[in-house]
């Protein structure tokens, strides 16, 4: 006899799941528009260091003096600063879902995602994730970024969950594939309505 799927724990992406990207390419292109910046040679610059600055190995304002203030610029780093926290914004359905799938089937949720600390720490502070997410592998934190496997496995470790009791929703779908190759379920997310009835597929069900 078969036993019934048990998904004991939900592993999620913040940018483009929960909350808008953090520092993608359209919020860049806003920012060389504001500051009056050299879009194509910051852009270099970004993609030749970003990747340290995720892995939290750079701080935000060493990234910046490599990206941004490696000359005078007319404008101070707290206005480049609070324009790029300013960039995140919330998708209040995609949160109410996973708020609301925790209550009903008690389950754990982790995010597992690619960020710097100290956007990280804004976007969780000023949306409230700690008060339905239970722990944060974040690349920052962990000198993993994914698609690097071992990120998932990381998780897998401190959640005490086997990849069969997991599903993993995020809207990259390399990620997605990589984490199946461990065994965890995934989800690649489009929408609210897609990614809900793809939960529903996976027996978490709301209830009305």
């Amino acid at each position: 006899m078969t036993l019934p799927l048990v998904i004991t724990t939900l592993f999620l992406d913040i940018g483009g799941v929960l909350l808008t990207n953090g520092w993608d390419r359209k919020a860049r292109v806003r920012a060389a528009e504001k500051f009056g910046l050299d879009y194509d040679e910051t852009d270099e610059r970004h993609h030749l260091t970003f990747d340290t600055y995720e892995e939290g190995k750079l701080s935000l304002d060493e990234y910046l003096n490599r990206v941004v203030f490696y000359e005078k610029r007319p404008f101070s780093r707290e206005e480049f600063k609070s324009f790029m926290y300013a960039q995140s914004q919330p998708f209040p359905e995609m949160i109410e879902l996973m708020k609301s799938l925790k209550r009903q089937y008690h389950l754990r949720i982790a995010v597992v995602s690619n960020e710097g600390r100290e956007l990280t720490t804004y976007r969780v502070r000023q949306f409230q994730l700690n008060t339905f997410i239970d722990f944060f592998v974040s690349s920052c934190f962990v000198h993993y970024r994914k698609p690097d496997a071992d990120i998932y496995r990381m998780a897998l470790d401190i959640a005490q969950a086997s990849p069969e009791q997991v599903i993993y929703v995020d809207d990259r779908p390399l990620f997605v594939e990589v984490a199946q190759g461990l065994g965890i379920r995934g989800v690649i997310h489009k929408e609210y309505k897609t990614t809900q009835k793809a939960m529903e597929g996976f027996g978490l069900s709301l209830t009305r």
